[in-house]
């Protein structure tokens, strides 16, 4: 369990009569293990869930979210984190860390964590709003625009206002259910997509290439569609194929999707943007298209190639134009 699910743990516990606190990483400094926006969830017998520093700070943390809820306070604490035990979580070095502890039910009101559990259900962006000075809090979908786009939590500049970010569920759409989807499918759930794989051939797109994974054996305008397509959604397109590509491309490029890349050479790519072109899409627009598709890092297995868009997805996610 990590941030993703952090409310709706820390909601069951509280309505399960354990009680509980919502730890939140809101300041980090030098090589700190967790991001920005890190939660861990501590429940009122001690359980934990989640992570704030991958281990260093996880014990004392759970001592302070004891105490908050038998005195009914939220407190900012602040951490260093020594070489030593950096190392100990794979760092090279040390750093520091502010974390929000903050009790369920008492300063944190459960209506309010109950309307960010209800929008994070129905797929709708949210930010959490707490002033760490007189612990006022609001939710709020609007004017944070740069903080949605880029999934960044953080102390806004009058250094007294925290925002945590709950965008909806990244998702990923694979257009050809090729072998390289086969590696990127588990790699993208191991860093937080939700993957769906669209393929109209069913001898690629079957159960028993992909156990388990929802697969769409449609055309993918159509299944795109379907899916709908938003602005937490990647698009790539694994076929080469222009009867394939070409028509989930006219559906992606008229999308918010974050990320739209498409496998193939540098003159596959030449010959995608000349078609897009003569259909009416203006260069700024076929611009948006990964093409040829990954970082460039020498990749050649599928393996490799996978691990390379994943790369890519990650650095459009998360790097400011």
């Amino acid at each position: 369990m990590n941030m993703e699910t952090a409310p709706e743990q820390a909601l069951a516990w509280h309505k399960s009569g354990l009680g509980a606190v919502i730890a939140t990483v809101i300041e980090t400094w030098g090589s700190a293990p967790r991001r920005v926006g890190a939660q861990l969830v501590v429940s009122g017998t001690g359980e934990m869930m989640g992570s704030v520093s991958g281990g260093c700070v996880e014990g004392a943390v759970v001592v302070e979210a004891i105490d908050a809820l038998a005195d009914g306070s939220s407190r900012v604490l602040e951490y260093g984190i020594s070489d030593d035990e950096a190392f100990s979580v794979g760092l090279a070095c040390g750093g520091k860390i502010r974390i929000l502890v903050e009790p369920v039910g008492i300063e944190m009101p459960v209506e309010m964590l109950e309307a960010l559990v209800a929008a994070r259900t129905l797929r709708q962006k949210v930010a959490y709003v707490v002033n760490l000075h007189d612990w006022t809090r609001h939710l709020t979908d609007g004017g944070f625009a740069g903080r949605f786009s880029h999934d960044l939590s953080g102390v806004e500049p009058d250094g007294i206002t925290f925002v945590t970010i709950h965008n909806p569920p990244l998702r990923l759409a694979i257009v050809g259910a090729v072998h390289i989807a086969q590696a990127l499918v588990p790699m993208s759930r191991l860093v937080g997509y939700d993957p769906v794989i669209i393929d109209p051939r069913e001898a690629f797109g079957s159960e028993v290439r992909f156990p388990g994974e929802r697969l769409l054996n449609e055309w993918p305008d159509d299944a795109l569609n379907e899916i709908a397509i938003d602005a937490r959604t990647a698009v790539v397109l694994l076929t080469h194929d222009p009867k394939l590509d070409d028509p989930a491309l006219h559906v992606a490029l008229n999308s918010e999707s974050f990320y739209i890349g498409a496998l193939g050479s540098k003159r596959t790519h030449a010959q995608r943007v000349e078609r897009l072109t003569k259909s009416g899409f203006s260069i700024e627009s076929i611009g948006r298209i990964k093409g040829p598709i990954g970082l460039d890092i020498a990749a050649a297995s599928p393996a490799e190639i996978a691990v390379s868009i994943a790369g890519q997805m990650i650095q459009t996610l998360r790097c400011s134009e």
